[in-house]
């Protein structure tokens, strides 16, 4: 109905310009020729005239009804990756990350229905070098635990995929991406499937036969700290576009302490980020089990085996003692950055959401900090390593949420 309404009134509307061209013109000068042109060209013109409000009538929103619902989608997605990275923390902490010894996108999704087929999944296991070394007497219930920990996890990380995917389609059939959107969103469902790789990549680490070593089967530090950073990323730029999408911009005034405050904000995100994936290296080598006391490691405050490995470089990636001191220091600056920024924001009048976003991050750095502390204290509790790794991206969330709040209007 909506389209025959607007279809008719453009037609109206094309021809009454037509008639009042050749009033003007002065149809008793015109041949038939002319005149037959100049019909056909109404015809040809007024379709193509009418065709493109009727469409956007019918199939689109207003841009900020879309914009809405876009942002909502994104900020869900951000939210489950955030759920993906504390699941694989979790499965970590339960070292439950080795018991799939396979990958397949589809296969896999039926989890072993039968005893026989719970016990054929075990033999799997049994031949990988986790179960050699550090699981020989792990029973079939023991074992059905874990694998339904890596199990939950790869779930997940589909359901993720499926999130970001389906409704992107749904949304650029309807036409509601900008060009610059458009590319944003190939750019994160792109990388949710780079991610699903690369978590493979890292698990085939662990599966390797390692006959020089005894040491407990772990998956690479390396490949950790990309699968980490990767899905923080993948948070943050989700994260970031949804609350694009949805907070309206500020007009703050352009002055030199604003100009100040918002580097400083970009620079403190940035080392929150790096605090954030230096945790991958302390999981990657159970650093958080050499030094369990705090301020000093043991009885120093710079430990003996500081730089025990040589070359030098190579005791930032793969000596626990530096990667833990390295997390340390990492940590402490961020909080005295932190406090910092919030101490040189009083001198900037800033908006009610703003000053809400500031408030926030300290508080969740201060949270975040003891967290920490309390996890190396005593000795890497599971619940405590999980609150402490939920803790980072929630204090990376603040800070993107602060330079959200603080972004400059477009010129």
């Amino acid at each position: 109905m909506l389209l025959l309404m607007t279809l008719r009134s453009g037609l109206a509307q094309s021809k009454m310009q037509a008639i009042r061209f050749l009033h003007t013109t002065g149809r008793q000068k015109m041949g038939p020729n002319c005149r037959n042109l100049i019909q056909k060209r109404w015809k040809s013109t007024t379709v193509s005239e009418i065709a493109a409000p009727a469409r956007a009538a019918v199939g689109s929103l207003p841009n900020s009804s879309a914009e809405r619902i876009m942002g909502r989608w994104l900020l869900v997605c951000s939210g489950m990756v955030a759920g993906a990275v504390i699941l694989g923390g979790v499965t970590r902490l339960t070292e439950s990350g080795l018991s799939m010894v396979d990958w397949h996108l589809i296969k896999e999704m039926k989890p072993p229905a039968t005893q026989e087929e719970w016990q054929a999944e075990f033999e799997k296991y049994q031949q990988f070098p986790e179960f050699k070394i550090l699981n020989h007497e792990m029973t079939l219930n023991e074992f059905k635990f874990i694998w339904f920990m890596e199990y939950s996890h790869r779930m997940w990380g589909r359901a993720v995929g499926l999130a970001y995917i389906l409704p992107a389609v749904y949304f650029w059939r309807k036409g509601w991406f900008s060009r610059g959107m458009k590319g944003r969103v190939l750019g994160l469902c792109g990388f949710v499937c780079f991610q699903g790789l690369l978590g493979w990549y890292m698990v085939k680490s662990g599966l390797e036969e390692k006959p020089e070593s005894y040491d407990i089967p772990r998956v690479s530090q390396y490949r950790l700290a990309a699968h980490l950073g990767s899905a923080i990323v993948l948070y943050c730029a989700s994260l970031w576009t949804g609350l694009s999408l949805l907070l309206p911009k500020h007009k703050l005034p352009e002055t030199r302490q604003l100009l100040q405050l918002r580097r400083f904000t970009h620079w403190t995100t940035g080392l929150v980020f790096l605090t954030a994936l230096s945790g991958a290296f302390v999981a990657g080598l159970d650093a958080g089990l050499v030094y369990n006391s705090f301020p000093k490691m043991g009885e120093k405050w710079i430990p003996d085996d500081l730089l025990a490995f040589s070359p030098t470089f190579k005791n930032f990636f793969e000596n626990a003692t530096t990667v833990q001191f390295d997390h340390r220091i990492l940590g402490i600056s961020s909080v005295a950055a932190i406090t910092g920024l919030y101490y040189f924001s009083r001198r900037v009048p800033l908006p009610r959401r703003a000053k809400l976003a500031l408030n926030s991050l300290i508080a969740v750095a201060y949270l975040q900090v003891t967290l920490g502390i309390s996890t190396l204290l005593l000795y890497v509790p599971t619940s405590l390593a999980a609150a402490h790794q939920s803790g980072s991206l929630a204090l990376l969330s603040m800070a993107l949420w602060l330079m959200n709040e603080l972004r400059r209007l477009p010129k």
